[in-house]
């Protein structure tokens, strides 16, 4: 698709969303948003000259292959209109997207907000297209109650919610998708498991609540260890998952790979991730039991986890391989005594030994 393609049907004409990019990365039913009327413009140039000659309620960018020159085609739509501009990212792209609400230009932000794709048509047109058309003078505006009310959605469905981390169901989606990035981009990711070795006696010896702060605290902690672009998340009980890949800024994506890298990612577990998990043992040994929960000066010594380690390309190909093995380590790890993290096909190493 080239150039703007006018959709108005159901709407009398009258334009409400300007879509940037290509409809089919960012929706999982391209053909239902046509009945929503929209104008759509496969190119940058081309949105900004629309914007600049209409008024829009927002205008929504698909990430998908503008993220090299995001920052300043953002600036130069910016300076064209008012209207509310809402990022479409895929779960690898949320840091960019994060950083890109973040950033303003000229004391206006660069985008005001984001969704993760694949969106459903409905919720993005309740979210962004029923909000009226902006004043020429000023920025729109969500009401209030929507914007609360569609943001309490979104972290229903990727959040959980004693830790604020992100759940199962979006650890599992994010790995598959960030796995097929990486096959094609000669990237590696890398999955660490772990569960925090006892918890059972925390929560019966001290309750409830108390569990559920060393929970809150353990995964705080976590991802102060980790890098931003990481994602961790809660997959259930006391079990946490973390992903490590490559970092997501578009100079780090758009590298030449060398080939002693290449090799390096057939051979050995990225030296980050290791170093990450390694830290967090080490800050969690620093922090001491007292300092978690409701334990106080009652609780002696150190919270410690079991963990497994598994990489892509080197271990598995597959999310699902990924996730297999690395609970496989979890498990060997737990009945070699806890306290230790293994890595996949070497049920004799303890990461947290070495480095």
């Amino acid at each position: 698709m080239s150039g703007v393609e006018k959709e108005t049907a159901g709407d009398g004409g009258t334009r409400k969303i300007l879509l940037v990019g290509d409809a089919s990365k960012a929706f999982l039913d391209v053909d239902a948003i046509r009945e929503k009327g929209f104008e759509v413009c496969a190119s940058m140039s081309d949105a900004i000259d629309a914007a600049a000659g209409a008024r829009f309620a927002a205008v929504a960018v698909v990430i998908s292959g503008l993220s090299l020159r995001l920052n300043s085609a953002l600036e130069a739509l910016r300076r064209r209109c008012d209207a509310r501009i809402v990022l479409l990212a895929q779960m690898y792209e949320e840091p960019i997207a994060i950083q890109l609400v973040s950033s303003a230009h000229n004391g206006a932000a660069l985008a005001n907000d984001y969704l993760i794709c694949p969106v459903e048509p409905d919720r993005f047109y309740e979210s962004v297209a029923a909000v009226p058309a902006p004043a020429p003078s000023k920025p729109a505006a969500v009401p209030a109650s929507l914007e609360t009310r569609i943001r309490d959605l979104e972290r229903l469905a990727t959040e959980d919610d004693l830790t604020g981390l992100k759940n199962r169901r979006y650890i599992r989606e994010f790995a598959r998708q960030i796995i097929e990035r990486a096959a094609a981009q000669n990237g590696r990711v890398t999955l660490l498991v772990f569960d925090i070795d006892d918890f059972k006696h925390y929560n019966d010896e001290y309750g409830h609540c108390t569990g559920d702060e060393i929970l809150k605290q353990a995964a705080a902690l976590m991802r102060r260890c980790c890098r931003g672009h990481d994602v961790v998340a809660r997959i259930g009980g006391d079990e946490f998952a973390v992903v490590f890949w490559d970092d997501p800024r578009p100079s780090t994506i758009e590298r030449r790979v060398t080939s002693d890298e290449r090799r390096q990612t057939t051979s050995d577990h990225p030296k980050e991730a290791l170093f990450i998990a390694r830290r967090f043992v080490r800050e969690l040994e620093k922090a001491g039991l007292s300092s978690f929960g409701g334990l106080g000066p009652e609780g002696k010594g150190v919270l410690t986890i079991s963990g497994g380690l598994a990489s892509f390309p080197r271990d598995g190909r597959t999310s699902d391989e990924l996730f297999l093995l690395a609970d496989k380590a979890l498990l060997e790890a737990k009945r070699s005594g806890k306290n230790r993290i293994y890595l996949v096909g070497k049920p004799d190493s303890d990461i947290t030994d070495t480095g």
